[in-house]
């Protein structure tokens, strides 16, 4: 059976190209209070999906401080890096938005100033 699984073209080179992603078994599981920050973003993205999806929001925007770049997330791949981060201590590889309208996506912070804007109105009324 051993047999069938292919071999690995690029094991043991130096120039491996997928060396940039380094060894992925080498993580470290989350601290506790790491899970419990996931946990609560995860919270946050159900309620900014809830409350922003009917209005025409696709997801998050985030910025990157490795590459310095905006990320695009939609909900379902945003719930899911964090469900991945919290099961398994690394947020799962994922294919970037292919060509997004960042007219689609909010920051987090507007995501969070529009949930506290919502609640405020609630209570005022």
């Amino acid at each position: 059976m051993l047999e069938d699984v292919p071999r690995d073209p690029f094991a043991e080179d130096p120039n491996d190209p997928a060396s940039v992603l380094g060894d992925l078994d080498d993580s470290e599981p989350l601290t506790m209070a790491e899970r419990d920050e996931a946990l609560t973003d995860l919270a946050d993205v159900e309620v900014f999906r809830s409350l922003l999806e009917p209005q025409g929001v696709l997801g998050l925007v985030l910025d990157c401080p490795e590459c310095g770049e905006r990320h695009y997330f939609d909900w379902d791949l945003l719930r899911g890096n964090l469900r991945q981060m919290i099961d398994h201590g690394r947020p799962q590889v994922h294919e970037p938005a292919f060509a997004p309208d960042p007219a689609d996506y909010v920051s987090w912070e507007y995501a969070r100033g529009y949930v506290d804007g919502v609640i405020d109105t609630e209570e005022s009324r």
